[in-house]
């Protein structure tokens, strides 16, 4: 398979040249390859972000209890009454 190696994918990372340097000097100081201390870094970034919240949906509130029928009725009124007013 093209572009795959040991079952990692190849990518290209630029790099500020600071950062190139310490990421060498890093490198050398541990023994481990940039590239492993590249996904290490990583791994470690999306371990520790976890699932991204989303936004929580608007809630309608009519002040009655409607059946998901009469909602539906309701929300296309209220887009119908919208697109007459444009």
């Amino acid at each position: 398979m093209g572009g795959t190696i040991y079952g990692m994918i190849k990518t290209t990372v630029y790099l500020p040249e600071d950062l190139d340097a310490q990421l060498e000097a890093e490198a050398v100081a541990s023994g481990a390859s940039k590239a492993a201390l590249i996904r290490r870094a990583i791994s470690a970034l999306l371990a520790r972000s976890g699932p991204r919240e989303t936004e929580p949906l608007p809630v309608f509130r009519s002040g009655r209890q409607l059946t998901p029928r009469q909602m539906d009725d309701e929300i296309y009124e209220q887009i119908r009454d919208r697109a007459a007013r444009r």
